[in-house]
């Protein structure tokens, strides 16, 4: 399949990368990540083992592309917990820490 990485094309195949990331260790998983085989590569270093380029030369948007494309299961980033919908009052953690309800 023909992919464009970094304003370069690239004719990439799910054997082709498979064979390409044999032997490679995994880095730290910092953010997305792909699975190759029984392993979990970072993004960016697929992008870097399958180009041959440096890694500020493409996006990782790029390589989750062409690694969907190719059939590979792409992670994303772990969600973050949601946010309170709203701030307590000084007032209503007081009454929060004594147990005792206030109405305001």
């Amino acid at each position: 399949m023909r992919c464009v990485i970094a304003r370069f094309p690239f004719d990439l195949t799910k054997a082709g990368v498979l064979e390409s990331m044999k032997g490679v260790k995994p880095e730290t998983l910092v953010g997305e990540s792909v699975v190759i085989g029984r392993r979990v590569y970072p993004v960016m270093q697929v992008g870097q083992v399958i180009t041959r380029q440096d890694r500020r030369d493409f996006s990782a948007g790029e390589v989750i592309r062409a690694m969907t494309r190719l059939g590979f299961t792409v992670r994303g980033l772990p969600e973050a917990p949601a946010a309170p919908a709203a701030a307590l009052s000084p007032l209503q953690q007081a009454s929060a820490m004594l147990g005792s309800p206030v109405f305001v």
